[in-house]
């Protein structure tokens, strides 16, 4: 038996949903942001980069 395979595909189901519905939020959440002038957050590897409402990517935090 494959320990990859979902047990139940009904849960596979929801998890793909709920993760469609998530994806959907952030990037909605970074329109406002880019629409606003404020620099979305982003997190790869541990470390910290911001892109800049110019849409220039700083590893510099911008709010301090």
């Amino acid at each position: 038996m494959n320990e990859n395979r979902p047990k139940n595909i009904e849960t596979y189901r929801r998890a793909i949903e709920i993760q469609r519905i998530g994806n959907r939020a952030v990037r909605k959440a970074q329109e406002e942001n880019r629409r606003r002038g404020i620099p979305n957050a982003y997190s790869r590897n541990g470390k910290l980069y911001f892109e800049l409402p110019d849409g220039k990517l700083t590893d510099k935090n911008p709010f301090e």
